[in-house]
């Protein structure tokens, strides 16, 4: 009876098309005849996972470029910016987030003007080089060494801008291809800038595909900006959150300035840090604002 059962439903399912027996075990679909219009399509290869979408490229070595070179190397650089210049790596600096002959950029927060004139030098004639401080910076320390570089003919593409970090740069600083920031982000915390609006400020100024240079001091992993301040240090994953929540996106980090040894529990800035100064363990970020 069983088995007389078992082939009466059989027979249904034959007669109405709508069953088959399960194959023994799973097995890849057949390829369907070319032309089949019921065929379903191939199944999508996988998507790659977010974080391998947006995970950055790691730089460990920088390849610089002669006339990268011959700028860092230019006769006529002050002695005092030379003597920087072992700390700070300006070859590798320019030639990681590749400045050229003819760009429009941005230093924020110049200070005396190190890079500003690095910059300069490196855009050349054709370029322009906005340099831009807050009133605190210009009273503390920058109005006189700032100005007095200024009047150097090298520095002559250079803009002096004087505006607060909340809104750093003029309204003709448009579709810039780099703004940089370097070793001042973690100032912008205890100095209560409203970095949301900084960094969104920034992101306009930039033409699509346009660099946002990061350097920093590096914190110890868990502080966060507790040591902003005191050490003069900040953790790199807090920067790039808030950058990225302004719409850019982490390209590239590179190596060239990192210092496996540095404890990082002393305080980085060049007022104190005597001669630790340039050793400190610093992070390298290039986000772009994205073309789409």
């Amino acid at each position: 009876m069983r088995r007389h059962h078992a082939l009466l439903a059989l027979a249904l399912a034959t007669l109405t098309g709508c069953a088959s027996a399960p194959p023994a075990a799973p097995s890849a679909p057949a390829a369907a005849p070319a032309g089949t219009p019921d065929a379903a399509p191939a199944a999508p290869a996988p998507a790659p996972s977010d974080a391998a979408a947006t995970a950055p490229s790691q730089v460990t070595s920088v390849e610089v470029p002669a006339s990268v070179r011959a700028v860092v190397e230019a006769a006529d650089r002050a002695d005092a910016d030379k003597a920087l210049d072992a700390g700070r790596k300006p070859a590798e600096t320019l030639a990681f987030f590749g400045i050229q002959p003819g760009m429009k950029v941005a230093e924020l927060m110049a200070g005396g003007g190190y890079t500003a004139e690095l910059l300069a030098r490196a855009v050349g004639p054709g370029g322009v080089v906005y340099g831009q401080n807050n009133r605190f910076v210009l009273e503390r320390f920058a109005e006189k060494p700032w100005s007095e570089r200024l009047k150097k003919p090298v520095m002559k593409t250079v803009v002096r801008v004087d505006r607060e970090l909340d809104d750093p740069l003029p309204p003709e600083a448009r579709d810039l291809d780099a703004v940089f920031l370097i070793l001042f982000y973690h100032d912008a915390v205890w100095l209560e800038v409203d970095r949301a609006a900084m960094n969104r400020a920034i992101f306009r100024a930039l033409k699509p595909g346009g660099v946002f240079a990061i350097i920093d001091h590096s914190g110890r992993d868990g502080t966060g900006v507790a040591e902003v301040k005191t050490l003069h240090r900040i953790e790199q994953k807090v920067v790039r959150e808030e950058i990225e929540r302004a719409g850019f996106r982490l390209e590239a980090e590179a190596a060239f300035l990192r210092s496996p040894t540095d404890t990082r529990d002393w305080n980085a800035s060049p007022m104190v840090a005597g001669d630790k100064r340039g050793t400190s363990d610093r992070f390298v970020l290039k986000f772009v604002k994205p073309a789409g």
